[in-house]
């Protein structure tokens, strides 16, 4: 019977705090437009940090509602979240850490318990406590979900800059005319080998390249699965209309390729990079010849 009880006053509790926030929204959403977290990320006007206080205001209302006050998921938060979530990661770039975040957001509930007491006649009312209670548990609830959408913008934000600093490590130079190469350097992995082969792809289109270098003298082990990346790669290139020639294979990666019994036989190698680099301008310049020839016997 007591827990039907608690039940009822959570409830009940629950629904007073929506009807709270219902009719207080503007008085909250002014003071809140004075709080760090609003102040510091809506800077154009005083009256866009309210309208966003407000919005705050009406999805902590629709999850009062529905009396899933701990619940991160309530239905409630959608239209928010992607707004929370910019809030938090300006102030993150502005240098504060999760802790102090979590905080600003915490600060939040001091003016908002301030005006839902001034409702109640009796301070001492065990309904007053109630209301109080489920306000404080709900805010606590928002500061998850700021947290999370902190975490999860965070989150991109490191495999952007990943993706950045892979393109990056896998430059594709033109050393010729109609020669391009990729100095490969550190660990080849399937998603670097993937930009890799993206990279040198695009490369041989725009620059029209007939010979491709893939450069290996950087990378310090070769497994069979890095050789399996390199095949697909050269495969790739020759599909695209280009040779491509493998440099820089050190002594011990020699070694370690035959005791794994990784067959390179159908892949063109070269020591250096200068000899692969020779070997292409030679060659082009043989069918470059060879096609005037052909041309004058037409003629």
């Amino acid at each position: 019977m007591q827990v039907q009880e608690q039940d009822a006053a959570n409830e009940s509790a629950a629904r007073q705090v929506a009807a709270f926030l219902d009719r207080s929204r503007e008085q909250i959403a002014q003071r809140w437009a004075d709080a760090a977290l609003f102040r510091t990320v809506f800077t154009v006007s005083r009256d866009e940090a309210v309208e966003a206080g407000k919005a705050v205001v009406d999805a902590l209302a629709a999850v009062a509602g529905t009396g899933r006050l701990e619940d991160i998921a309530a239905p409630g938060f959608e239209g928010v979240r992607d707004q929370l979530g910019r809030m938090a990661s300006s102030r993150a770039r502005a240098g504060l850490s999760p802790a102090q975040i979590a905080d600003e957001v915490a600060a939040l509930r001091v003016p908002a318990v301030a005006l839902l007491r001034q409702g109640f006649a009796d301070p001492d009312d065990p309904q007053t406590g109630d209301s109080v209670l489920a306000l404080t548990v709900l805010m606590g609830t928002l500061r998850l979900v700021v947290m999370e959408r902190a975490l999860s913008a965070g989150e991109e934000l490191i495999e952007r800059q990943r993706q950045q600093l892979m393109e990056v490590a896998t430059p594709v130079v033109k050393l010729w005319e109609g020669t391009v190469a990729v100095p490969l350097i550190g660990t080849l992995d399937s998603a670097r080998s993937q930009v890799v082969m993206e990279n040198l792809l695009d490369a041989i289109v725009a620059q029209r390249a007939r010979y491709a270098i893939l450069d290996i003298t950087g990378v310090p082990t070769v497994d069979s699965l890095v050789a399996q990346h390199l095949m697909k790669t050269v495969a790739a290139a020759r599909l695209m209309g280009a040779e491509c020639i493998v440099s820089g294979i050190r002594p011990a990666i020699a070694q370690t390729i035959v005791h794994l019994g990784i067959d390179l036989g159908s892949v063109l190698t070269r020591a250096s990079l200068a000899d692969a680099l020779a070997y292409a301008i030679t060659q082009q310049d043989a069918e470059d010849r060879s096609s005037a020839a052909a041309g004058a016997s037409r003629r």
